[in-house]
Formats: C-alpha cells, sequence, structure tokens
C-alpha cells in the first residue's frame, strides 16, 4: 500500500471559528462538504467536524484519514495483517473509503480519489 499522507481528525463546536483559526495556522484554504449530518472542512492537514453529538462520537474513534493511492491495494495489506474491516470500500464525493480496525485496536480511515 502506498501512503500519500495523513490527516487528523478535529471535533469541534464551531466550525466557523475552526476555520479561520486553521486557515491562519496551515495558509490553506478549506474545502468544505457534508458527511451525512456532519459538516467537515478540510484545512491542510486537518479534518475539521461539526454536528450532532450522536455522529460525532462515532468519528471520534477513527484516529486519523490516511490518503493511499489505492482502497483495494489498503485492503488487500490490512487484510493481510489481520485487520478488521468496518465499513467499505465505498464511494465517496471524491473517491473511495474503507474504516478498518488493526490489530492493536486503532481505528483508522483509508481513502482515495479514484472512482468508481
Amino acid at each position: 500500500m502506498n501512503i500519500l499522507g495523513t490527516s487528523l481528525r478535529v471535533c469541534v463546536r464551531d466550525l466557523e471559528e475552526a476555520i479561520a483559526v486553521y486557515e491562519r495556522l496551515t495558509g490553506a484554504e478549506a474545502l468544505r462538504f457534508r458527511r451525512g449530518g456532519v459538516s467537515v472542512a478540510a484545512v491542510g492537514s486537518f479534518f475539521l467536524m461539526s454536528g450532532p453529538e450522536a455522529e460525532l462520537s462515532i468519528l471520534r474513534k477513527i484516529t486519523a484519514t490516511i490518503a493511499v493511492t489505492d482502497v483495494d491495494e489498503a485492503l488487500a495489506d490490512l487484510t493481510a495483517v489481520g485487520a478488521d474491516i468496518i465499513a467499505g470500500p465505498v464511494p465517496t464525493p471524491i473517491g473511495r473509503n474503507l474504516v478498518a480496525r488493526h490489530p492493536d485496536g486503532s481505528i483508522f480511515e483509508y481513502v482515495d480519489r479514484k472512482q468508481d
């Protein structure tokens, strides 16, 4: 699997206020989208998320988002090391993703930019 980068997940109460802070810190402009009932802003290497607590409590369990060249390759490698695939692969607005629990219990989201 070819890992391209990692994004940290930050749950915030006020998305607009957080966007201003992270845009200033990273020098990057926010890319906004929705994931279910959650508003998300990708700013540099951060995913800022705001929404209903029921949805955020699930998202907080995912340690980070890992960009890969191909989710199918990630799936094969994760399966080979004994990871539990919790969700996916599924299409997203920008590609595909899956969520996996590593053998140590850590949970990560893997994403690519390939369209099905």
